[in-house]
């Protein structure tokens, strides 16, 4: 499994990478949504994890033109932000999931449905 990891912060990136070491998974990164675009055709991923917020192009323009060019992408949004408007957002630009980066165990979850070949689906779980 190979796994487009996009996030402006090296810091949590290599959280990431960790995490998906210990998965036993590939990775590639990027810093910005701008990069995301160009390299998603290059590195034709299982998953993309995008972050919202960015300099360059933001998670939710990068995945409304990743879902463009690839219908069939699978791009969870990995923010900090427990934002209702935000994952309506998210999933009408094609998000099939949204975690937050303060609960990275949902990550675990995701890979191991992948890894089985369950399919993803947008939740709208929020923090209570």
């Amino acid at each position: 499994m190979r796994i487009l990891i996009i996030d402006d912060h090296a810091a949590f990136r290599q959280v990431v990478k960790m995490r998906l070491r210990a998965a036993g998974v590939d990775w590639v990164e990027c810093e910005d949504g701008k990069n995301a675009v160009a390299q998603y055709p290059l590195v034709l991923p299982d998953l993309v994890l995008m972050d919202i917020s960015m300099k360059e192009m933001d998670g939710l323009r990068a995945t409304a033109q990743i879902k463009a060019r690839d219908p069939g992408a699978r791009i969870v949004i990995l923010t900090e932000y427990d934002d209702p408007d935000l994952r309506q957002a998210a999933e009408q630009a094609g998000a099939c999931d949204y975690l937050l980066k303060e609960d990275l165990s949902r990550l675990s979850e995701l890979l191991r449905s992948l890894s089985f070949g369950t399919s993803t689906a947008m939740t709208s779980r929020s923090k209570s």
